[in-house]
This record gives C-alpha cells, sequence and structure tokens, in this order.
C-alpha cells in the first residue's frame, strides 16, 4: 500500500491548510487550542463557514451536499481540520443520524433533515444509552407503544453528550418486547421540544457540564419519524456505531497533541535541565509516537475499504481505531500531566467562558486528563470492542 502522497494530495492539503488558516474564527482557535469546550454559537458559525465552502459533509453522496473527493483527500481534511485544531462538523448529525438517514431513511426525510444537518439549523443529540443498557446497549428499556399514527415513547436515556443545545435526537427504542432483544428495537426521530421531555445535566469529574439524562414522559411521535423499518434499528445502530468508533480515532487531534507534548517537554526547568532529556521520558514520547503511526496506517486502510462490507454494515476494523484511537489519546493526556507537573493543581475546571484569562494552556491538562478517561468508554467500551474483533476479525 503507497502511503505517500501525490503532488495534486499535496496540494489540496495546502488549500486545506490554508482555508482553515484563513477562516477559522481567531476566538474558537484560541479555545480549542487551549482545550476548552467551544460553545453552540462557535461551533454553529464554524459549520456554516464550511457549509458556505461546500466543505460541511465531504463523506456524504454528492447528490446531499457531499464533495466527490476520494477516501485520501476525506482523510487529508479530517486529519488537518483536527490538527489546525478547528471544531469538527457536530458528529451526532453529520456523522451519525444523517448516513442512517440517507442510507436507510425515505425520500421525504432525506430532502428535509439532510440540508438542515449540513448547515447546523437542527442540533442533534444521541439518545442510546440507558441506566444499566450501555455496553449491553441492545437490553434498552425505552419503550415505543404505536397507538394510530403516533408513537407513545416512555424511559430514559443518559449520558446524551450537549443535549441541553439539542433540537432533535435520535432514539434506539423498544417496539416489540416480545421479540428477541436486537430484534425489537426502532429507530425513532424525536423534536426535543416535544411535550414529556425532561432533560437533566450530569456534572462530569473535571466541573464540565458536556453529559445529561433525557426523561420520556408519554412522548408522542409521529409514525413518519420512524428511519426504516420497524424492529429493524438494532441494524441501524450498528451501522452507526461503525461509523462513531472510526471518528473516535482522532489521528489529527492526537498528532497536535504529541507536538505540543514535545514542546511542553523541552522548556527548561528550574535548575533541572528540561524533561526532554530525561531517557525514560523520551522513551515514553517515542512509544506513543510509533503507536500513533500505526494507527494512521490503519485508519488509511478502513476508510480505503469503506463500502466493501455491503451497505450499511460497518467494517469491523474500526473497532481497532477505536480501541488504540482512544488508548493514545488517554496516553497522551497522561504524558501532558507528567509534563506539566505540580503547576497542574490547583487547574482551572473548564473556564469557557473566558473569565481565567490569566492562566495560560496548561491549566487545561488536568481537566482534559480527567475527561479522556471517558474516551475507552463511550462510543462502545474498548472491552466489547475486543469482542467485536475476536468474533468479526479473528473468527473465534
Amino acid at each position: 500500500m503507497d502511503l505517500s502522497l501525490t503532488k495534486e494530495e499535496l496540494a489540496f492539503r495546502d488549500e486545506v491548510r490554508a482555508f482553515f488558516r484563513d477562516n477559522l474564527p481567531p476566538a474558537t482557535r484560541k479555545k480549542l487550542e487551549e482545550n476548552r469546550h467551544t460553545s453552540k454559537e462557535d461551533m454553529v458559525e464554524w459549520s456554516r463557514i464550511l457549509n458556505k465552502k461546500g466543505w460541511a459533509v465531504p463523506h456524504w453522496p454528492v447528490e446531499w451536499g457531499g464533495t466527490g473527493w476520494d477516501t485520501v483527500k476525506q482523510y487529508i481534511f479530517l486529519e488537518e481540520l483536527q490538527a489546525t485544531p478547528a471544531p469538527p462538523m457536530l458528529p451526532f448529525g453529520v456523522n451519525m443520524v444523517a448516513p442512517v438517514i440517507y442510507t436507510f431513511g425515505n425520500e421525504e426525510q432525506k430532502k428535509h433533515y439532510l440540508p438542515r444537518i449540513a448547515n447546523l439549523d437542527d442540533w442533534w443529540c444521541q439518545g442510546f444509552s440507558e441506566p444499566g443498557s450501555g455496553s449491553d446497549l441492545a437490553s434498552l428499556k425505552t419503550k415505543a407503544e404505536r397507538k394510530g399514527d403516533k408513537y407513545i415513547v416512555n424511559g430514559q436515556k443518559t449520558w446524551t453528550t450537549l443535549g441541553q443545545y439539542a433540537d432533535w435526537i435520535f432514539c434506539l427504542v423498544r417496539t416489540d418486547p416480545a421479540a428477541k432483544k436486537q430484534e425489537g428495537i426502532s429507530f425513532l426521530l424525536i423534536d426535543m421540544k416535544t411535550k414529556g421531555i425532561t432533560i437533566r445535566p450530569i456534572v462530569t469529574i473535571d466541573g464540565g457540564r458536556e453529559v445529561n439524562e433525557v426523561f420520556f414522559d408519554d412522548v408522542e411521535v409521529p409514525v413518519e419519524n420512524l428511519v426504516g423499518q420497524e424492529n429493524k434499528g438494532w441494524d441501524y445502530a450498528k451501522f452507526l456505531l461503525g461509523n462513531e468508533r472510526t471518528n473516535i480515532a482522532r489521528v489529527g487531534m492526537s498528532k497536535e497533541r504529541l507536538r505540543r507534548l514535545k514542546l511542553l517537554a523541552a522548556e527548561t526547568r528550574d535548575g533541572a535541565g528540561s524533561l526532554i532529556d530525561d531517557p525514560g521520558f523520551r522513551e515514553r514520547i517515542a512509544s506513543v509516537e510509533v503507536e500513533l503511526k500505526a494507527l494512521e496506517l490503519t485508519q488509511m486502510r478502513v476508510v480505503a475499504n469503506e463500502g466493501k462490507h455491503g451497505k450499511g454494515k460497518p467494517d469491523p476494523a474500526s473497532s481497532v481505531l477505536k480501541i488504540k484511537g482512544s488508548e493514545i489519546q488517554q496516553t497522551l493526556t497522561e504524558l501532558m500531566l507528567d509534563a506539566v507537573g505540580p503547576f497542574a493543581v490547583p487547574y482551572d475546571l473548564h473556564g469557557d467562558d473566558n473569565s481565567n484569562e490569566t492562566m495560560d494552556w496548561t491549566a487545561q491538562i488536568a481537566p482534559t486528563y480527567f475527561n479522556y478517561r471517558k474516551v475507552s468508554i463511550y462510543g462502545g467500551s474498548n472491552e466489547i470492542q475486543r469482542n467485536i474483533i475476536a468474533k468479526a476479525v479473528l473468527g473465534l
């Protein structure tokens, strides 16, 4: 497999870099460089800049706004987006529910939802996990009973990222309680303004409020908001999770953090030289850099093989990306924490309102470390991914 870029691809990379450099709002760039959370307004502004350029949804089919780029150009674009750093398009819309809609939805759903997702006119969140139904997602209990032209939804979802901003939520619901658990699930699109929906925040260990609980009490959902066939939602969920796991790899972001780690480690400490002079620490940096290069090559292979497993079928190799990508991200936060040493305490809890401007970007190293403990869990825990690899890749 030839991994060297052609002259055309190198020129494309330069074009992407120049666009990001010239068009990303400076305030948004500063937040990301300091590992702070971007606001809803930041995300919407950047998404619309990309959409105006025609780059908001490069991996979608051309008829729905995609660029028609080949897999290498798509990979270059994603890596440069992460390395800039610039905000990604809202993943719950662009990378999760949209591919389900354009792959399994009807024409009316495609025409209505897809343009709004591309322009971030609708903010989407994910309604999969429940208390007691996380890794064993198929055991979910939120039910949807059909009554005439509506479903009546009752239940609870948890760990709903950015649900406090959401206009819509895509949900897995149980429509046939008598069926085998994987066969009685459907995929519903639910307006978050519907009567009977309650959102309650969950404060994370870093002091952030990015995740939530969502409660459904006799929520009425039109039947036309069902995607695909009733009781086939588990198939659509597996397809969606395959896309999520591929994007969790975040090679470009890890490259940028590795670069900053080296700069931090090279700073001279009072009377003690720099940390980069320590052979043991250099070995740890070299180890994660080798792992990151291997992950990059693996992701390029997975991207190149997209579509070879059949329409709507995830590549089981995406589980490898999820495992290694999350492990590398966690390792880099650990090395950052070691590099900054005692200056990590006390830390700036989140400072997303820019109220603590006297603190530099290292003030976010500790909260980022704590926040990234979750990466090996969401999108399907790494333990579950190893089970998928054993069955689908190794045939055990």
